[in-house]
C-alpha cells in the first residue's frame, strides 16, 4: 500500500468519527497546551514532584558546573551553580543594596551569596575549588562548622528558586538574604567550641 493511499484511508476513517474541522481545532488546541508548558517551564512543575534528568558524560570547560540533585536535598539546590565569590565579603554588602534599590532583587540575592561564599572562603570554612556546586559547599562547611549549614542552605534555595526555578524576586527575597548573611557572620565571628570545628 503506497503513503498516499494509506493517508487517504486514514483521514477517510478519521472523517467517519470525528468531523475533520473539529480534529483539527483539537490538534492546534493541543499543540497550544504543549508551546505554553514548555514556555513556563519549569515554574509549573510541582515543588515536590521528582524531576528525571538524564545523566550524560561531561567534558571539562570552564563554565560553573550545575549541582547534581541528590536524596534528602530539596529542589532548592537543585541546578544551582556556585557564584564565584569575585569580591572580598565586605564588597558585597553596597553593592548588593544599590542593585536592591533599584529594585534588581535577583541580582541582589546573587551578590549577597557571593559575599557569604566570599567570608567563608576568608575564613578558611571551605576551601574553595573550581567546580564546587551549592549542594557541596554546604556539605563541606557543615562538616567543618555545624551552626553554618541552616543560613547557608536556606540562602542556597533562595538563590536557585529565583535563578533557575524563575520565580519572581521580591523585596522580601533581599531582606531574608541579609538576615542570613547577618546570621552566617554571627556564626562565623563567634568563637568556635572546642570539639565543634574540626581540622
Amino acid at each position: 500500500m503506497s503513503l498516499s493511499r494509506w493517508w487517504t484511508e486514514t483521514t477517510a476513517a478519521l472523517g467517519d468519527h470525528l468531523p475533520l474541522p473539529l480534529a483539527a481545532l483539537l490538534l492546534l488546541l493541543t499543540a497550544g497546551l504543549a508551546a505554553l508548558g514548555w514556555y513556563h517551564h519549569p515554574a509549573w512543575v510541582p515543588r515536590r514532584l521528582p524531576r528525571l534528568r538524564l545523566r550524560l558524560p561531561r567534558r571539562r570547560r570552564s563554565r560553573p558546573p550545575r549541582v547534581r540533585r541528590r536524596r534528602g536535598t530539596g529542589p532548592a539546590t537543585a541546578g544551582a551553580p556556585v557564584p564565584a565569590p569575585d569580591a572580598a565579603p565586605a564588597d558585597a554588602g553596597p553593592l548588593a543594596d544599590r542593585l536592591a534599590a533599584q529594585g534588581r532583587y535577583a541580582e541582589a540575592v546573587r551578590e549577597r551569596l557571593r559575599g557569604m561564599l566570599g567570608e567563608l572562603v576568608a575564613r578558611r570554612v571551605v576551601e574553595q575549588r573550581p567546580g564546587m556546586t551549592v549542594a557541596e559547599l554546604t556539605a563541606a562547611a557543615t562538616a567543618r562548622r555545624p551552626p553554618v549549614g541552616p543560613p547557608l542552605a536556606a540562602a542556597a534555595g533562595i538563590f536557585s528558586d529565583l535563578w533557575y526555578a524563575q520565580r519572581p524576586a521580591a523585596a522580601e527575597h533581599d531582606h531574608r538574604m541579609r538576615e542570613l548573611a547577618a546570621d552566617l557572620h554571627l556564626v562565623l565571628t563567634a568563637p568556635a567550641p572546642r570539639g565543634g570545628e574540626r581540622a
